[in-house]
């Protein structure tokens, strides 16, 4: 069994590379001083995608990304990384995120091999280069520790003056608890101490899920975290709101970039409309909406990978083609390349509809079944009273009215405030932008429900699930208390 203490630190002295050609002319964005880097504002800088081996990352022996082959040598490699590097940029990447493993860095593939980072760099693209372990353990565990660090020896060498250039310490170290992990990202930077912390990309504990544990570690907190997310990964969440609620959960959106997250490309699907009830199409969604909200960077998995349904290219012969136009637009808006219009909600002006919040289970409700303005709208178990049902009417451009039967008057953010936690009133409908709701459908029947005026969201206050808990505005994070279901009566 491995054991965290087991590995062997390397005693050969740390230095960086400080060429700005490599070896074989190729140019290399020029290096910065280290003093000078800080951790940035955030992270939308990172708009990438994966380059994987057709028989993914996990190898025992060399990683080969798709499009290069073993007898490559670097004039040859640097050929074909040039086309493909081209393909991501015009797609709209700046950010190319490639494997490795001590045989990859360690054996004679290796000087081939760099010609593919050399070639990103001298397109002025960010290179991160991530460990994986080997195929035939995949255990979350270093495999080697002495060939480990060894490797990285090796690739802090060639790269570690070179400012584009990030070191992803260990993908998906789920063999790991959180202290064990924490110590190895510690170990790791009081070794190479030659490179800069931010520069540096942390998996979150597990499948690089938990990057708030890494990321509270008082130790690690000059250094990026690096994010995982698929749909398998939480079979509970359902809706677009569900998926933004898990990106909304990370406590260092500034220093966090979503390393992986991926979707079906080659079956035709449409990532721009209402997802209905389709898990995948929720799941796109609700990451590149956070992402965006959140200014987090994201890679998406993969680019490139042959035999991969995930794959947002494919490569036949030099020629790249997207797979699906829908999906790169979906990646492109999260990388703030784009602008999207949400999909909507369809309702008639003719019905009456009950508006039920998705935690509690409870109706939207005048309190008391008042007709004053000012009157109060909270949450109460549905028994069919006209105060609590509702007319949706559109007033085009994605916004609606909501008018409550009982009184006639509309859902309305009090006093048009703009501030969080304001309450929600009826007042007399005046068409001010306080009483103007966009209602956004983000699958499975439910709705994310947005007042014009302030660009805050319907939410029951505290997430309660009780009889008369309050109806407020709230800054939208995907949490199940400002998810609705809209149903006709």
């Amino acid at each position: 069994m491995k054991h965290l203490l087991c590995y062997v630190i390397p005693i050969f002295a740390l230095f960086a590379c400080s060429k700005n050609v490599t070896d074989n002319g190729d140019a290399v964005v020029p290096e910065t001083s280290a003093a000078v880097l800080a951790l940035p504002a955030n992270t939308l800088g990172f708009k990438g995608l994966n380059w994987a081996d057709p028989a993914d990352n996990f190898k025992d022996g060399w990683v080969i990304p798709s499009g290069l082959a073993s007898a490559d040598n670097y004039a040859t490699t640097k050929s074909k990384a040039g086309n493909i590097i081209s393909a991501f940029a015009t797609r709209g990447a700046n950010t190319v995120r490639l494997p490795i493993n001590p045989p990859t860095v360690l054996e004679t593939w290796w000087p081939a091999y760099t010609a593919a980072i050399d070639t990103a760099l001298g397109r002025g693209f960010k290179v991160i280069l991530a460990y994986w372990e080997g195929s035939s353990s995949r255990n979350g565990l270093i495999d080697n520790t002495t060939q480990f660090w060894n490797m990285w020896q090796a690739v802090v060498t060639k790269y570690g003056g070179n400012n584009n250039v990030y070191f992803e310490i260990f993908n998906e170290p789920h063999g790991y608890s959180l202290t064990d992990l924490n110590n190895l990202y510690a170990s790791w930077l009081n070794t190479y101490t030659s490179v800069p912390d931010e520069r540096v990309l942390l998996d979150g504990a597990g499948y690089a899920q938990d990057v708030n544990g890494v990321g509270a570690d008082s130790r690690l907190t000059g250094c990026l975290l690096s994010y995982h997310n698929y749909t398998w990964f939480d079979n509970n969440k359902t809706t677009v709101g569900d998926w933004e609620a898990a990106v909304q959960s990370i406590n260092y959106p500034t220093r966090t970039i979503i390393t992986e997250f991926g979707i079906p490309m080659t079956n035709g699907k449409n990532y721009l409309g209402a997802s209905g009830t389709d898990r995948e199409i929720a799941y796109y969604q609700g990451i590149t909406n956070r992402a965006l909200a959140r200014s987090i960077g994201t890679v998406y998995w993969p680019g490139l990978r042959d035999g991969d349904s995930y794959s947002l290219l494919t490569l036949s012969g030099t020629t790249l083609t997207t797979n699906n136009a829908s999906g790169l637009t979906r990646l492109q808006y999260a990388w703030g390349n784009t602008t999207l219009t949400q999909p909507y909600g369809s309702f008639n002006s003719s019905s009456w509809y009950r508006i039920t919040c998705r935690n509690s289970g409870k109706s939207l409700d005048v309190n008391g079944q008042s007709t004053a303005n000012g009157g109060t709208i909270v949450q109460w178990d549905y028994w069919g009273g006209n105060n609590q049902q509702w007319k949706i009417t559109s007033l085009g451009n994605g916004y609606f009215s909501i008018i409550n039967r009982n009184s006639n008057k509309a859902l309305d953010v009090n006093g048009s405030s703009t501030t969080a936690g304001t309450g929600i009133v009826q007042w007399d409908y005046s068409g001010g932008n306080n009483q103007q709701w966009r209602i956004i459908d983000m699958g499975f029947g439910y709705y994310q429900v947005v007042n014009r005026n302030s660009g805050q969201s319907l939410d029951v206050n505290g997430a309660s699930t009780a009889n008369g808990g309050t109806v407020i505005q709230w800054p939208y994070g995907g949490g199940r208390n400002q998810q609705w279901q809209i149903t006709v009566l």
